[in-house]
């Protein structure tokens, strides 16, 4: 009971230390070279920020993105291309870091599913429209008296 009462009460300051710590140095710079932070904020711009999950990793005040930042920048500095750097992130966080995911074995469903209920409904609909031209009289144009 007491290394329960310990861990809980140790909790909030380990919390803290982590939120104490500075940030990265490419998190909040941008590089010298104009057309290498062009690629970065290119890159940056189709990141999820994986704390906030609805900003990109360039809108996000997040830590977390404020290192994956970091990440772009300095791996850009070292030559790598932002299609390396997407798939290195993609292979450490999973395909839900990209906006812009590949089809593959784990994200397949997302581009298949839209296209079947697409072929639902337009079954659907093509099933009761040919059923109502069906069920319509051949007189209709013809007045009652």
């Amino acid at each position: 009971m007491r290394f329960l009462a310990i861990l809980l009460a140790l909790a909030p300051v380990s919390a803290l230390a982590q939120q104490s710590m500075p940030p990265a140095p490419y998190a909040y710079t941008q590089l010298e070279d104009p057309a290498l932070e062009a690629e970065a904020s290119a890159l940056m711009e189709t990141l999820r920020c994986l704390t906030c999950q609805s900003q990109s990793i360039a809108d996000s005040d997040a830590p977390m993105a404020g290192d994956m930042r970091h990440q772009v920048r300095s791996r850009l500095l070292r030559g790598e291309s932002p299609t390396e750097i997407r798939a290195w992130l993609t292979r450490r966080y999973g395909d839900y870091v990209s906006y812009q995911p590949e089809v593959g074995s784990t994200t397949w469903p997302l581009f298949a599913i839209p296209l079947v209920l697409l072929a639902f409904v337009a079954a659907v609909l093509i099933r009761r429209l040919g059923r109502r031209r069906s069920d319509a009289p051949a007189n209709v144009g013809e007045s009652r008296d």
